[in-house]
């Protein structure tokens, strides 16, 4: 109950930040994004405590909310304090002044949402599960999870937005080629992200949508590229060489997208693999590292983009034709992949953080400052190799405690034998983590028997194998 009040009462105090005003832009030249002041002490401490708090400690709490943890709301409460925290050292702060920016309004709003996720969280912990409180119960166990789950994705934008309002970026005629960078960027990134998690988590519920991996690749990128080539030119103008390469690639993008997804199954319907969108990489690299810049870093760093990003593609091609051999992974738990499965979604990390760091206006920076690009690049490569980390780092807490037991691999048998057998003739052995699915769900349909002090009792850092919150909405729901 001490957590409960401690949440309740910081959300108070985020209900009256909001309403507060951001200060004053008086200090700020008209027509100009920032004042010539340099960034003072109070905001480089609220810029590195949101990212603590939204970057590092929310994602570890959502997944240790995910595997069920009793971690989970201490985490959750830290980084919701250190959050509230900055928040208002974000609206103190002296030195340089801003004028009405895109970061200053979605931050209302990213802390409204944090509001609603606290709200949310505390009335879920109350465990009012009877009548039509019980009946309703799933809705906000769903919609704690969605806010969760969503909450990283916001962050990171609105990280993104942050970077991009200090330096006084992104306005006027800028605005283009900067959204261009940096929702490539990110969305490079983010499919590195995902190549990751289907690589160490996610071949379980990969075969259980009966696709290849491969098909969901091609239909995001034939969307994308559906997107590309109506949106990078102004129709009804001349047409420039930017806006012929970017249009023209967004054509080959849904040409093979499409390709790519006819591919995925073989003839009697089973998912296949294929290298289509490893070639789309490979394709949008060389085209890349051809595009023409202004100023000489802009080229080396679109150039080491356009290299990394190849390889991303070549590295897929390996990986999919040569260490897999055409399989869906070397281990469905993944527990042991291969060290070169590794390669392809690091690169892809890399690419996006050098794509996001190419814009214009941070080339001219860096072009007045001196600095050289091959520094530029391994520092880029060392946030890449960090956030990589990290992403792993969280995988590793919800293997472990999704799967306690570890996991056995299939074995194959002799066609013959027809028990338990699927139509490529090989035996499931039934993995501990699967039986203790099995046990779990269950559980669950003797949960009007078990007590919520039978289940706190024995609480540990592992994930609770009887009656949870989620669970329990469920089958109310049920």
């Amino acid at each position: 109950m001490d957590i409960i009040k401690t949440r309740s009462l910081w959300a108070l105090f985020l209900i009256i930040g909001l309403v507060t005003a951001h200060g004053d832009h008086e200090n700020v030249p008209e027509g100009e994004a920032i004042s010539e002041d340099p960034i003072d002490s109070i905001l480089w401490i609220h810029m590195i405590l949101m990212g603590f708090s939204f970057g590092m400690i929310f994602p570890l709490g959502m997944v240790l909310g995910i595997v069920r943890s009793r971690w989970h709301v201490p985490v959750q409460t830290v980084g919701t304090i250190i959050a509230v925290l900055a928040y208002f050292l974000g609206h103190a702060h002296k030195g340089r002044q801003f004028a009405a920016n895109v970061h200053h309004s979605f931050a209302n709003w990213l802390m409204l949402m944090l509001v609603v996720q606290v709200g949310l969280g505390f009335y879920l912990k109350l465990h009012l599960e009877k009548g039509m409180q019980g009946r309703i119960r799933w809705m906000f166990v769903l919609a704690h999870g969605i806010v969760g789950k969503i909450m990283p994705v916001v962050s990171w934008v609105q990280m993104v937005f942050g970077g991009i309002a200090a330096m006084g970026f992104c306005h006027d005629d800028h605005l283009g080629q900067c959204l261009a960078h940096f929702i490539m960027g990110s969305a490079f990134i983010g499919y590195g992200i995902c190549l990751t998690i289907l690589l160490l988590v996610g071949q379980f519920w990969l075969r259980r949508t009966g696709r290849s991996q491969e098909f969901f690749d091609s239909l995001i990128i034939a969307a994308w590229g559906c997107v590309n080539t109506f949106t990078e030119h102004r129709w009804g103008q001349a047409w420039a060489h930017n806006d012929l390469q970017h249009t023209s690639m967004g054509i080959v993008w849904w040409c093979a997208g499409l390709l790519g997804m006819w591919l995925s199954r073989s003839r009697n319907g089973r998912p296949k693999r294929n290298i289509i969108p490893a070639i789309v990489i490979l394709m949008t690299g060389y085209a890349m590292s051809a595009h023409p810049q202004s100023l000489m870093i802009s080229t080396m760093i679109h150039t080491v983009f356009g290299y990394t990003l190849m390889a991303a593609g070549i590295t897929r091609i390996i990986e999919i034709s040569f260490v897999l051999r055409d399989k869906s992974a070397v281990s469905m738990s993944g527990t042991d992949p291969n060290s070169f499965q590794y390669l392809p979604p690091f690169l892809l990390y890399a690419s996006g953080f050098l794509f996001m760091g190419a814009t214009e206006e941070q080339m001219q920076l860096l072009n007045d400052a001196g600095i050289t690009h091959v520094s530029y690049v391994l520092i880029l490569y060392s946030i890449a190799f960090i956030l990589f980390l990290f992403v792993n780092v969280l995988l590793h807490i919800y293997a472990v405690h999704a799967w306690p037991e570890g996991v056995e691999e299939e074995q194959e048998v002799p066609k013959s034998n027809t028990n338990g057998i699927h139509l490529n003739g090989n035996a499931r052995a039934r993995s501990r983590s699967e039986e203790q699915r099995i046990h779990d769900a269950e559980a669950f349909e003797l949960q009007g028997l078990i007590s919520e002090d039978e289940e706190e009792a024995g609480n540990t850092m592992g994930p609770k194998k009887s009656l949870d919150e989620e669970t329990g909405a469920k089958a109310a729901h049920a």
